[in-house]
């Protein structure tokens, strides 16, 4: 299938066939493909001005978007560093980590998608850019289960004692679709707080109201020193941002040159686009409304339940997983939703999982349509 146009949850192929999409273009498109608002906002950009001097020389609209992130940011005193992906905001969450502490291990969870960079950075030559981060990740990650209980975490840090960083999705995302166990998120940061270990919470799926909150963390009751954000927040446009403590970040302060930068870094159109969807999310009461819209999906999937291949069912907001007893039930389930002009994708660690993730625009009757789909099918 080509994709030709999109609008709202709808995507239509060359051929012309339309379909709702439950991807949301892997999260990006929550408040929906080709927003007017969005669009317009690009539209007055590009009359004005496309391209800029990336950190040399700032523009207004990059201004007023780190001002409006701050002011959602889940901690105090917050500042923001621009990304170009998600990806991206990660090697920046974990190169400032390991400046601030001055420690170059990181703990990670067992499963977690984070990005796919390779690390660039070891074959560049300036050694300003490399001095501060010539270890190999690969050499200092040390790896946990998710969810791990906080006596092991206490452990690992006490064991390992160059590990200054910790990072982790406050739901697992690409991986599973899988929520921690209740109260671990607090827990964990309270042990990260006790031995002065940077926690980086990877929002880059979760926030901007997927999981009917701005950012899941903070609704856990969690103030990370670090968040990467990503996907919705651009609406459509590729942009993505580390939002962290003033206390933090400082440790990027130099003289010289950005040692973290790119020639497209919060690029005109994209900080536009992002206001724009940052203003759509606030006055549509997206965030609300994923949640009632959520638990409506919920309720219509426990229908499910009692079909034999499915072994779970778990969501919050419009985030939700079908999980089922192989992955080749769950790629021919995603092929024959498409049949009936649906989009969602299977994968996952186990390669089990069926992910909804629909925008967050998406109707009630779309929603409906969705779930009688999967009865259906489901039901043989």
């Amino acid at each position: 299938m080509l994709w030709a146009e999109a609008l709202g949850s709808n995507v239509v192929d060359v051929d012309g066939n339309r379909y709702v999409d439950l991807t949301a273009g892997f999260g990006v498109a929550a408040v929906g493909h080709r927003h007017p608002a969005v669009v317009s906002a690009v539209q007055r950009q590009a009359g004005r001005l496309i391209h800029g001097l990336g950190d040399v020389y700032a523009h207004p609209t990059r201004l007023e978007l780190a001002e409006r992130l701050c002011k959602l940011a889940p901690m105090n005193q917050a500042r923001a560093y621009f990304a170009v992906s998600g990806a991206d905001a990660v090697e920046i969450a974990l190169k400032t980590g390991r400046l601030h502490r001055g420690r170059p291990g990181v703990l990670a969870f067992d499963p977690a998608y984070h990005g796919t960079t390779l690390g660039a950075l070891a074959a560049s030559s300036r050694t300003a850019f490399r001095e501060p981060f010539t270890q190999a990740l690969e050499e200092v990650v040390h790896r946990l289960p998710y969810g791990a209980p906080a006596e092991q975490v206490q452990e690992i840090l006490e064991r390992q004692p160059d590990i200054g960083t910790c990072l982790v999705e406050p739901v697992i995302g690409r991986e599973a679709t899988r929520w921690p166990p209740p109260g671990w998120l607090e827990a964990l940061a309270e042990v990260c707080r006790r031995r002065e270990v940077v926690l980086a919470v990877d929002e880059i799926f979760t926030g901007f109201g997927r999981c009917g909150a701005w950012f899941v963390c903070r609704e856990a009751g969690v103030e990370p020193d670090l968040v990467c954000c990503g996907k919705a927040f651009g609406g459509g446009l590729p942009i993505a941002a580390v939002l962290g403590r003033k206390g933090v970040l400082d440790a990027w302060r130099s003289d010289g040159e950005a040692r973290h930068t790119a020639t497209f870094v919060a690029h005109p159109l994209a900080c536009a686009a992002a206001l724009a969807t940052l203003e759509v999310i606030k006055t549509e009461d997206l965030i609300d409304r994923a949640r009632t819209m959520g638990d409506r999906f919920g309720q219509a999937l426990e229908a499910l339940r009692n079909r034999p291949e499915v072994t779970d069912i778990r969501g919050q907001g419009l985030l939700w997983a079908i999980e089922l007893d192989s992955p080749t039930h769950a790629h021919t389930l995603s092929r024959n939703l498409l049949h009936r002009g649906l989009i969602a994708l299977a994968g996952g660690a186990s390669g089990s999982v069926l992910q909804l993730c629909p925008p967050l625009v998406i109707t009630e009757e779309q929603l409906d349509y969705a779930a009688a789909a999967l009865l259906e099918i489901l039901s043989g």
